[in-house]
C-alpha cells in the first residue's frame, strides 16, 4: 500500500510521491527555546517522528529537518531579566527540549539549525523580495506586501477579513496594506541585532523557516509540518514567502499539521493552570506511556489529556511489556539479535502507509497479543511474537528490557543521556564537517561540564568517556 497523507493545501488525502525518491526531504516547525516545552509541543514532535519513522519504512535516505527559534521576543524578555546572552537561554532550553523528546521515544532528526545562524540566508531573501516587488523598506523595517501575491490564502483558506483578524497584529501606520506582515524589523542598543541593508535589526517570526528549509532542503521539498496553530499566519506567510523568492517554485508539496491538544475537555492556557510541561510529566510516567497517550488519537484530531488517558497508557505499555516478558521467558528472545533484524507486519505498514492510521495499529497489536496467547505451536508462536515487537518498536514503544520495564526505575536515564550523548557528537561532527568550529568546540565544551570527554581517532571516529573531577 503505498503512503498517503492528508494536504492541508488541498484539503484532501492524496498518494505521496517525493520530489526525488533518492532523498525525501521534510521540515517540520520546532520549538522557540525560553523555556521548557509543554504536552502540545511534544505532540507535534512525536507525530512527526512517527512520520519520518514511516517514511523510513518507504524510502532509504530521509532528510529531516527540524528548526530551533532562537531568536524571539520572549527570548529577549528572559535574558533581560536574568542580564544573561539569549545565547544562554536558548542553550540551556535547547539542550532540555532534547532530552526530553529522546526520553519520549523520538529520532534524532536530520539536522536540527539555529535562527542565529542563518541570519545571511534571511537577508538574502528579503532582498530578492524586494529586488521582485513583494516587499518593501519603511521606517527601518522590512514587509511582505501580501496584494503583490494574488494567492495569500491557498493554506489557510482564509478570506481577506479573516486574514487580517486571524493575524492579530495591530496595523501599524507605515503598512501599505493592512494584511502585510514583518520580514525584518530594527533593535536598538538593548535589543540583539544584525547589520543589514537596512540598519542594525533582527529577523521577523515567519522568514526564518523559509531560509532555513531553503538552506537545507532546496526551494522544492517535500513536506511541511507543524500543529495547527501555525497555519495562519506562519505557514501561510512561508508559502508566500517561498513562492515569491527564488525561482517561484512549489515550495512545500504536502503541508501535514496535527491537531490540538486540550486538558480536561479545556483549551490549555497558563491562565487556567492547566499546561503540562513534558519535563514534568516525565517525573511521574515513563516516556513511552506519554509517547502511548500522544498517538492514541489521529494526529489530525484533537487529544484531550486527562488522568485516564495517563492511566490507560500505562495500563496498556504494561501488558505490552507483560506479553514480551512472557515471551522471552518462554523462548529465550535475544534482544539484540533476532528483534533486531525483524520487520514489522504488513497490515501494520499497511495501517501507518494510511495517513499515520493510528487505531488499527493499536487494534492489530492488540490482536496479536490474543493470538500469541492462544497459540499451541511454538514456532508460530515464537514468530508471532517477534513481529508483534518489532512492530510496536516501528512507533517507537518497547525499546526496554521487559524486566527493567517492571522496575521502579522503568525510563534508564543513562540510556536517554547516552542517546544525548551521541546526538551531540554527531551534531559536532556535522559541524566540523562545514567548519563551524565555534559550534565545534561549545559542544565539547559543553559535554566536558557534564564529565564527559571526547577523544577523535585518526579514522574519523569519536569516542567519549566519563570522567571525576
Amino acid at each position: 500500500m503505498a503512503l498517503t497523507l492528508y494536504n492541508t493545501e488541498t484539503r484532501k488525502k492524496e498518494q505521496f510521491v517525493p520530489f526525488n525518491r533518492e532523498n525525501v526531504t521534510m521540515y517540520v516547525c520546532g520549538p522557540t527555546v525560553y523555556s521548557y516545552a509543554h504536552i502540545g509541543n511534544a505532540r507535534a514532535a512525536v507525530v512527526f517522528d512517527l512520520l519520518f519513522r514511516v517514511l523510513q519504512l518507504n524510502y532509504k535516505k530521509i532528510t529531516y529537518v527540524r528548526n530551533f527559534t532562537d531568536i524571539d521576543d520572549k527570548i529577549n524578555k528572559a535574558a533581560s531579566e536574568q542580564n544573561v546572552p539569549i545565547s544562554e537561554i536558548t542553550r540551556h532550553f535547547a539542550n532540555i527540549y532534547q532530552k526530553d523528546m529522546l526520553s519520549l521515544g523520538n529520532l534524532a532528526p536530520t539536522l536540527e539549525p539555529k535562527v542565529t545562524e542563518h541570519i545571511p540566508q534571511i537577508i538574502k531573501i528579503i532582498s530578492e523580495l524586494i529586488e521582485k516587488g513583494h516587499a518593501y523598506e519603511a521606517e527601518g523595517h522590512v514587509l511582505f506586501n501580501v496584494p503583490s501575491y494574488p494567492e495569500y490564502g491557498s493554506l489557510s483558506h482564509r478570506d481577506r477579513d479573516d486574514q487580517i483578524a486571524g493575524a492579530r497584529v495591530e496595523t501599524a501606520p507605515f503598512k501599505k496594506d493592512a494584511a502585510d506582515f514583518v520580514l525584518w524589523k530594527p533593535s536598538d542598543d538593548s535589543l540583539p541585532g544584525w547589520a543589514s541593508p537596512w540598519g542594525r535589526g533582527r529577523p521577523g517570526w515567519h522568514i526564518e523557516c523559509t531560509a532555513m528549509s531553503r538552506e537545507h532542503l532546496g526551494e522544492n521539498f517535500d513536506i511541511h509540518g507543524g500543529g495547527q496553530d501555525l497555519i495562519f499566519p506562519h505557514h501561510e506567510n512561508e508559502l508566500a514567502q517561498g513562492k515569491c523568492s527564488g525561482n517561484h517554485g512549489k515550495y512545500a508539496k504536502y503541508w501535514v499539521h496535527n491537531g490540538f491538544v486540550k486538558v480536561n475537555g479545556s483549551k490549555m492556557s497558563k491562565s487556567l493552570g492547566n499546561v503540562f510541561l513534558v519535563h514534568d510529566l516525565l517525573e511521574k510516567y515513563p516516556g513511552e506511556v506519554l509517547r502511548y497517550c500522544l498517538l492514541s488519537s489521529h494526529y489530525r484530531q484533537p487529544l484531550d489529556w486527562t488522568d485516564d488517558l495517563t492511566s490507560q497508557g500505562q495500563e496498556v505499555l504494561d501488558k505490552f511489556y507483560r506479553t514480551y516478558l512472557e515471551l522471552q521467558q518462554e523462548f529465550d528472545l535475544a534482544r539484540h539479535s533476532s528483534l533486531d533484524e525483524a520487520q514489522p507486519t504488513q497490515e501494520i505498514v499497511d495501517a501507518l502507509n494510511d495517513d499515520l492510521n493510528m487505531s488499527k495499529v493499536f487494534a492489530v497489536l492488540h490482536r496479536l497479543i490474543a493470538e500469541i496467547r492462544k497459540q499451541e505451536d511454538p514456532e508460530i508462536k515464537k514468530s508471532l511474537g517477534v513481529s508483534f515487537i518489532a512492530s510496536a518498536r516501528i512507533i517507537g514503544l518497547m525499546n526496554f528490557d521487559p524486566e527493567q520495564w517492571f522496575q521502579k526505575e522503568k525510563a534508564t536515564s543513562i540510556k536517554i543521556d547516552e542517546l544525548y550523548i551521541e546526538n551531540l557528537i554527531q551534531e559536532r561532527k556535522t559541524a566540523r564537517s562545514e567548519k563551524n568550529f565555534k559550534r565545534a568546540d561549545e559542544i565539547r565544551d559543553e559535554l566536558k561540564s557534564n564529565h564527559i570527554v571526547l577523544e577523535d581517532k585518526p579514522d574519523g571516529t569519536t569516542e567519549w568517556k566519563i570522567f571525576e573531577q
